[in-house]
């Protein structure tokens, strides 16, 4: 569960004024600037530099309900801070909010994002080395060269709904739902388990009245997939994480599959889609791809420095008084990484145009103790469905006015509402049958090794029967929408 217990915190703090009263000025409380609405939405990048300049590397501001933090914007002082985890903890139960009342834990947005939780996210030291090595064991029992086979797999089957029509709405066609597909089925998921965890995740991203709902619901499905794994487990992380020697309970396994379907799919989608979107709309950044001056790897990581799909990481929280950029950093007092801001910090990048597509050093997967541990299978689902889309239409080609693009923007990221794109008509090849996943190899952890295929009984996960395809599941999908 996500909960906002305040039995931990350390701190007092005084609750913020109730919106609409003097005390808010244009700009928030006290000098804060709001993260949220209409002017954080619009441009967010331009947000982060006027802060930058009015305030240097750290910034106060306020989330929804005019929640107060700290925003972390120097590159520096970003990984400074998720460095040090005795000064600054991973466990919201620090935060003094809770006991103020500066939030309402039962109507708040914040709360999916802030809340604690039992995952390696929100644990310190021994715990969470102990939560986090469940984790990392789960992710790379699989061969990355087969999972990039079966990725090939579902990316010819979502190109052969769109490549005979000649064009394609990019978003809400192909980025949207090759992470998904991937990620659910690692996860040990149905195939009819996708499409609503779509838009639930896109949902929990917004901090909109419905994300508590839409958190809800993504745990739901999850509680479903533990109890169906433990009558029959399999060669996928749901099983994995619940044979490793850590001994996870039943809420620690749904809660990191939700870490790592939440996390995985938000910035996979969002990166593909910011790759794809220059692709069609900077010669420059296409001829380099098409000349050989950039592989498509190194484009990925071009992007991620300069568009990261989490802008803004929630959080952390001061185990003590300490200053930070120039700022009194109070115990209590919850702090932002800035992802997107630290990666443009002029002290490390003094001039944004120069390319450092050959360097991985950015932010843009956090950093320190807590850095994400599933960012190769990222990189891995954008990298071949990227690869795999431009060989099938060669010609792709921006739609409309490049002006006319618009995005959806949040605290915590910025996506791409829609990308339309044109083509010659293309012939489909894909086959109806996805490869299954390969084996993981024989390990001496308590990894599975086998799934018992033939096990029935009560409780065991029911395999439709007859198989409908995946291209016709998903072309059945697109014309709903």
């Amino acid at each position: 569960m996500t909960v906002p217990p305040a039995e931990h915190a350390t701190a007092q703090h005084g609750a913020a004024p109730p919106p609409g009263c003097p005390a808010h000025t244009a700009t928030g409380t006290g000098g804060a600037t709001r993260l949220y609405g209409p002017a954080a939405s619009t441009d967010p990048m331009g947000l982060y530099e006027e802060l930058r300049a009015a305030h240097g590397p750290v910034a106060p501001v306020l989330l929804d309900g005019d929640v107060r933090a700290w925003l972390v914007l120097g590159y520096l002082e970003n990984r400074d801070v998720a460095s040090r985890p005795t000064q600054f903890s991973r466990d919201p139960r620090v935060w003094h909010g809770w006991r103020s009342g500066e939030i309402d834990p039962a109507t708040s947005p914040l709360v999916p994002m802030i809340g604690w939780r039992p995952d390696c996210v929100c644990a310190d030291g021994e715990e969470h080395q102990r939560l986090r090595g469940a984790v990392t064991a789960g992710l790379s029992q699989f061969d990355h060269r087969g999972i990039r086979r079966h990725i090939t797999r579902f990316a010819h089957q979502i190109i052969d709904t769109f490549c005979e029509s000649g064009e394609a709405e990019l978003v809400g066609q192909f980025t949207e739902h090759l992470p998904m597909l991937t990620l659910t089925h690692l996860l040990g998921m149905s195939e009819e388990a996708g499409p609503g965890l779509v838009h639930a995740a896109r949902d929990l991203f917004k901090a909109t009245e419905t994300s508590l709902a839409s958190n809800a619901y993504v745990l739901e499905s999850l509680e479903r997939l533990v109890v169906a794994k433990r009558s029959r487990p399999g060669h996928d992380i749901a099983s994995a994480l619940m044979a490793h020697p850590a001994n996870l309970t039943d809420e620690e396994v749904q809660h990191h599959l939700r870490l790592i379907l939440l996390a995985g799919y938000e910035t996979t989608a969002n990166l593909m889609s910011n790759v794809l979107r220059m692709v069609v709309t900077d010669p420059r950044f296409r001829g380099s791809l098409a000349g050989g001056q950039m592989t498509l790897p190194e484009a990925v990581e071009q992007v991620l420095w300069d568009e990261p799909p989490l802008m803004v990481c929630p959080g952390r929280w001061a185990n003590g008084d300490t200053t930070l950029g120039g700022q009194q950093i109070k115990a209590g007092d919850m702090l932002l990484l800035g992802l997107a801001a630290g990666n443009v910090d002029k002290a490390i990048r003094p001039d944004s145009s120069t390319p450092v597509h050959h360097n991985r050093a950015h932010l843009s997967f956090s950093a320190g103790t807590h850095e994400c541990p599933g960012q190769d299978i990222g990189r891995i689902i954008a990298d071949a469905g990227i690869d795999i889309l431009l060989t099938r239409l060669p010609d792709i080609a921006l739609a409309v006015p490049e002006e006319s693009l618009t995005w959806r923007s949040s605290t915590w990221a910025r996506h791409l509402t829609a990308l339309p794109v044109n083509f010659a008509p293309r012939a489909p090849k894909a086959l109806d049958v996805p490869a299954p996943l390969p084996a993981p190899p024989v390990q001496s952890n308590g990894m599975p090794t086998a799934p018992p295929r033939t096990a029935t009984g009560p409780g065991t996960a029911r395999v439709p029967e007859p198989r409908v395809s995946w291209r016709t599941r998903i072309g059945r999908l697109l014309r709903r929408r």
